[in-house]
């Protein structure tokens, strides 16, 4: 039976504690995070989303940014850390009144430049203007998602994407379909406006040089559920969100967060992974990142 997960209740009325789910953004939010062991140079997320942009162009003087469901904070904190002086403005757009204000305390520093808005994204965007480039760090997996999609009796709604966009589906069976992610990417590529995403993926990049990191991964290339407190969410087949942007004209970069934020290329870190080696907190704290950040991609549409 076609079910579809949303999560906008959730998002509305939860007082959501992001402590208790990992998050890539959170682990390497800050340089005194034990996580950052792992890194080959400790700098904070935010900042090393912003080199990315700032690489392809994206990030440059007199720029604006508008950032959708941003957690805590965090991410922009380490952003305008070491880009400040090169934004002109930035947005936060967020569902959730409880983040939108947990948000304001971490930014205040900065409340000259930021401006918050309780908002969903959905139907916020297209009422946007003058932004030069969206950023959606871990929260395209919660937008709306059609459970178990019969091959042979499709909604139409979901038909009517995968034939615009000729998106690859299974011959047979059921899948779930990642219908919000690929709508808000369209309303942005279709408004031509770059466009940073991470999330957790359905179709992982593993380095060539760090094939451990296939041991017991699921992922057939469509997405699973991941069930979480009060909600699920979804992993992202990011060659569906491939197609959509490159279908609009957009030139597309993606590959594994991994090598985005720098992870070591070590002998101990494979030892630690293959051996599920956890005598110290330091190899419990690689373990879990290396368990995790292996199924997160990253994508810029420009």
């Amino acid at each position: 039976m076609i079910t579809v997960n949303r999560t906008r209740d959730y998002h509305l009325h939860y007082p959501i504690d992001l402590m208790t789910e990992f998050t890539v953004c959170e682990s390497l939010s800050h340089v005194r995070s034990p996580y950052m062991a792992a890194l080959e140079r400790p700098i904070p997320y935010g900042t090393l989303v912003g080199n990315a942009l700032r690489n392809y162009g994206i990030l440059v003087p007199g720029c604006s940014l508008c950032e959708i469901g941003g957690g805590y904070g965090t991410l922009m904190h380490g952003f305008l850390e070491a880009y400040a002086s090169v934004v002109r403005r930035v947005c936060m757009v967020d569902l959730s009144p409880f983040l939108l204000k947990k948000q304001r305390t971490v930014l205040e520093r900065w409340a000259h430049l930021v401006t918050f808005i309780h908002a969903d994204a959905m139907e916020m965007v297209p009422a946007l203007s003058q932004v030069d480039c969206f950023i959606l760090n871990e929260m395209v997996g919660d937008l709306d998602t059609y459970r178990d999609c019969d091959v042979g009796n499709l909604p139409q709604e979901v038909s009517e994407l995968i034939d615009r966009y000729s998106l690859a589906i299974p011959s047979h069976g059921t899948f779930h379909f990642n219908y919000g992610a690929l709508r808000l990417l369209e309303g942005l590529c279709e408004r031509g406006i770059p466009a940073f995403i991470v999330e957790h993926s359905s179709d992982p990049i593993i380095p060539d040089d760090m094939t451990y990191l296939h041991r017991d991964l699921v992922a057939d290339g469509f997405p699973r559920e991941i069930q979480l407190r009060g909600h699920s969410e979804f992993t992202i087949r990011f060659a569906h969100l491939v197609k959509v942007a490159e279908y609009w004209g957009r030139k597309v970069v993606t590959g594994s967060l991994i090598d985005l934020v720098g992870l070591k290329r070590t002998p101990d870190m494979r030892f630690i992974f293959m051996a599920r080696a956890c005598a110290t907190e330091r190899h419990e704290v690689i373990f879990e990142l290396l368990d995790h950040i292996r199924e997160y991609r990253w994508l810029i549409a420009m």
